[in-house]
């Protein structure tokens, strides 16, 4: 019988319960807001508020402690210099739950596990550059515009103008290259009288012919 132990056990053992519960707290305090079931979150919960609570004691010894539960130096030095300071006026309630719809396929309550003070995240647009558009170029003289594409309000130098108003040059067509002679053409080789007396002999004659 399972007296005096309470909590989920999330259909796990011990060694296993322990580091999904880790690593949903981890991923909280990175995050600052995970989707995942609403029984791991409401475990979860619980080791991210005593996580906070030991940053805002800030000693060496709950650093000692922190450090022994997440085992990451860089995490656990944010935990104690900006996650736990957001929280100095609140004696608790760091995180909070919100419950989702059920999940596809095996009908899991899914829930939002997030901190209740939060930093925005501010994302910055990247500046559009000028798009380049053709600009038309007229020249007196009767000459035909040119077409250059140079972006507007910049100066287009006068080589670009007047290679784009002058005329195209007409190709150079190379001139065909002199008949060659032909070979003569070789003669045949006549039968040898051997072989046109073998066809005789086997060519059949008309009846009554010599």
């Amino acid at each position: 019988m399972r007296h005096g132990l309470a909590g989920n056990r999330l259909g796990r053992n011990q060694s296993l319960r322990k580091a999904t519960v880790r690593d949903l707290a981890k991923a909280t305090l990175v995050h600052q807001r995970i989707l995942t079931t609403k029984a791991k979150a409401k475990e979860a919960r619980k080791l991210v508020d005593r996580l906070i609570t030991l940053g805002k004691k800030g000693t060496l010894a709950h650093r000692r402690k922190a450090f022994s539960i997440l085992s990451d130096h860089a995490l656990v030095s944010e935990l104690f210099k900006t996650t736990s300071k957001r929280f100095h006026s609140r004696l608790g309630g760091y995180t909070r739950i919100i419950p989702l719809s059920l999940r596809r396929g095996d009908n899991a309550q899914l829930a939002f596990l997030e901190l209740t003070e939060k930093t925005e995240v501010i994302v910055s647009k990247p500046k559009s550059d000028a798009v380049a558009k053709p600009v038309t170029v007229v020249k007196a003289e009767g000459k035909k515009p040119g077409k250059t594409t140079k972006p507007q309000g910049e100066k287009i130098p006068k080589s670009e103008i007047t290679l784009a108003a002058q005329p195209k040059e007409k190709l150079h067509k190379p001139e065909p290259s002199k008949a060659l002679p032909k070979p003569p053409l070789k003669e045949k080789p006549k039968p040898s009288t051997f072989i046109s007396g073998l066809k005789k002999m086997f060519t059949k004659r008309p009846p009554g012919g010599k």
